[in-house]
């Protein structure tokens, strides 16, 4: 595996009769360095050569979004004349096209021109996340009243929130048992990813608890296939967000993400643009939307439970006996994900005020006032990016079962299905697409 002294070596090597595209790819990833600049954690990962790093100086916005302007029509013109190239060699120009206009979105933010949430998604992510009322979740709250039971803390005069957190309270992982529960978790999660993606043989990753951070986890990939990944646990972490955070964070998610685009695109085909992801921009959809679809994948419906409740249960000292409902509960709650993208939406297009912001998500996501006020902090931070989590799993999951539908033989055993879905998932991670190529 090369390292980053010989990055420019391989460079030149990979080139060829593809140095204009090269060219711009380059100045592509030194926009998005500087781009940093002005936004720290703008850049989510970046394992390019250290000199275009060291020594940044701060240009004016001004500045990077003429450089931005002047990058796109020369890309645009390039996918013009490259029309009848390969398959492959299209993907890397549309990608290429979509980075750069997420880039000049964002310039222009920095600036101060505001877009609402549909025009900021389609400009940064290259899709637009379906419009849902309240309407639409009242009939799952219902299903959650007839579910839940009534709680032990509030009494009669429980509201839906309070009796949910008080029924998810058993399942909360007692901060001594976090670690030993989330390795178990890391370890199995791993253990069937491997049967299917050839990883890294010196991949890997180390697990840190953090406080005081807007999200629950987070992977900060480092390049030559190493993560750091850092849990929040500013509030309770239940039993069934192992499983959750490991697939996601790690096997298949993020940490395999970044290592296969790191291998397949950076060192294999020297795609000089994948030294670098830009968090704003339109991979971070498939990159969130494949890490939470990947959970269903590595773990079926019945082998996730049964590890849960014969491995993680007793790791964490837990009672499963009311397990099933449980369960019951977290399939209705999943399907509550996109009130965060209504709420998101209205807050930001300035329809409704922070104390209905907050009002909303505890009615509909149902979480406490504390969680409701880090969720919208999230939102304030991150603006539209919300949907990349459940709209960008539905759109993964909608491409990949497509693939499938198509290739699948009419016999194929459930075990065929399962390594056939596999592949197409696996392809997908190392060749990344857009929104828009994924329907």
């Amino acid at each position: 595996m090369q390292n980053y002294d010989t990055y420019n070596e391989f460079y030149l090597l990979k080139q060829r009769s593809t140095m204009p595209l090269n060219q711009l790819a380059t100045a592509y990833v030194q926009l998005t360095l500087n781009i940093n600049e002005h936004h720290t954690g703008y850049v989510d990962a970046y394992y390019g050569p250290k000199e275009w790093q060291q020594g940044l100086t701060k240009l004016p916005l001004t500045k990077l979004a003429i450089e931005a302007e002047r990058l796109y029509q020369q890309i645009t013109e390039l996918a013009a004349k490259n029309h009848t190239t390969s398959q492959t060699w299209q993907l890397r120009l549309h990608s290429l096209e979509a980075n750069l206009r997420a880039a000049k979105t964002f310039i222009a933010h920095l600036q101060g021109h505001t877009l609402s949430f549909d025009q900021e998604s389609l400009a940064l992510y290259d899709a637009v996340s379906p419009h849902y009322g309240e309407a639409d979740f009242d009939t799952l709250l219902g299903q959650l009243d007839t579910l839940l039971p009534s709680s032990v803390t509030f009494g009669s005069s429980a509201t839906l929130n309070q009796r949910l957190n008080d029924f998810r309270s058993q399942f909360i992982i007692p901060k001594q048992h976090i670690a030993k529960v989330f390795n178990a978790a890391i370890e199995k999660a791993r253990e069937l990813t491997a049967k299917h993606i050839s990883l890294p043989v010196h991949e890997n990753f180390n697990v840190a608890l953090v406080t005081n951070q807007v999200w629950s986890a987070y992977n900060w990939f480092k390049g030559n296939s190493y993560s750091l990944i850092e849990v929040n646990t500013d509030f309770p972490i239940y039993i069934d967000r192992a499983v959750d955070l490991a697939c996601h964070e790690g096997y298949p998610g993020h940490h395999v993400f970044n290592s296969l685009i790191e291998e397949n695109l950076y060192f294999k085909n020297g795609w000089v643009e994948y030294c670098v992801y830009p968090l704003f921009s339109p991979l971070s959809l498939l990159a969130e939307g494949s890490a939470n679809y990947g959970i269903e994948v590595v773990f079926d419906k019945k082998d996730r439970m049964t590890f849960e409740q014969n491995v993680l249960f007793p790791l964490a000292e837990l009672d499963s006996s009311q397990v099933e409902l449980y369960y019951q509960v977290l399939a209705v709650l999943h399907k509550l994900s996109y009130v965060d993208n209504m709420v998101a939406r209205r807050y930001l297009d300035a329809e409704i005020t922070h104390a209905q912001a907050i009002e909303l998500l505890m009615k509909y996501a149902l979480s406490d006032e504390k969680k409701s006020q880090q969720r919208l902090k999230f939102i304030e931070q991150n603006r539209s990016y919300v949907l990349n989590y459940n709209l960008g799993q539905d759109l993964t999951k909608a491409y990949v079962e497509n693939q499938l539908a198509q290739v699948l033989p009419a016999n194929a055993t459930p075990l065929q299905v399962i390594g056939l879905r596999w592949q197409i998932l696996t392809d997908l991670l190392r060749n990344p697409r857009c929104a828009s190529m994924l329907k």
